[in-house]
């Protein structure tokens, strides 16, 4: 489990190359997926579940967003709890089966992830059965001490989560610790602050604003959906020069940074 730096009722699971959040109290008691990691791992997040909260179900399943790596294991995972799922009202098209994704785009972030980028899943799954949108107020069902923040940029309906008493953000792929685009970094974890990972990010100037406006929340402690949780000292400093140089640092060559 990824716990460094986290509050002892957030833990990480990786999932080959993408992280999935459980937030709750170990031990037993209520708590809430965020989002479903990749293909295959249906039994791997199950299983972490059990070993920190026992036979309880999750309260709910919230998407940070609805790409494959995201989302790979949700129907494995749906066909052991019967649970809701939430995500942002601009994301339900891609869930209900109405909108496929745009295609990844391999020619921006450098590195061998980028350049096999269009072998990546990019069309929309249908959950409309189950998936709900967050409600409008900001709250988060199921975590009564957190708010979604509505972080576009990565994805039109992307969120983060915030808990304003202890400062934590999970910030799904708003911002990352890890240059997603190269396989050497992703292999060994680098850790570094880094903007969302490029192929699969469409809007340059609202990512920007999303950073800024998760930079200006000032996290003491964040899990995000690919590298190791970070917190501290190297989160601040490293997150407030993202948000201050984001254009010169994230946007690819070519990216697009107007509205």
């Amino acid at each position: 489990m990824l716990e460094n730096g986290l509050p002892r009722d957030v833990a990480g699971l990786r999932t080959l190359i993408a992280n999935v959040v459980f937030i709750g109290e170990p031990g037993g008691g209520a708590w809430t997926l965020i989002d479903a990691g990749v293909m295959s791992f249906a039994d791997d997040i199950a299983e972490a579940a059990k070993e920190r909260f026992g036979d309880s179900p999750p309260k709910a399943i919230v998407l940070t967003h609805g790409h494959f790596d995201h989302v790979g294991s949700l129907r494995g995972l749906l066909q052991r709890w019967s649970v809701p799922v939430y995500a942002h009202q601009l994301e339900l098209p891609y869930l209900t089966g109405a909108k496929d994704y745009p295609e990844a785009d391999p020619d921006v972030g450098g590195g061998l992830m980028s350049r096999i980028s269009p072998l990546y899943p990019h069309k929309g799954i249908d959950i409309s059965d189950v998936v709900r949108p967050l409600p409008e107020d900001g709250s988060v069902p199921g975590l009564p001490e957190w708010r979604w923040v509505h972080t576009p940029g990565h994805t039109e309906g992307h969120v983060s989560l915030y808990r304003e008493r202890d400062r934590t953000i999970v910030a799904g792929d708003a911002f990352i610790t890890v240059k997603q685009e190269s396989a050497f970094a992703v292999l060994m974890q680098e850790e570094e602050i880094h903007g969302p990972p490029a192929y699969f990010t469409f809007d340059w100037g609202h990512a920007a604003d999303s950073v800024r406006k998760l930079a200006a929340l000032k996290p003491a402690a964040a899990i995000t959906g690919h590298g190791k949780p970070m917190a501290g000292e190297a989160l601040a400093s490293g997150l407030a020069e993202l948000a201050r140089t984001f254009e010169a640092r994230a946007v690819p060559h070519g990216g697009d940074v107007g509205r």
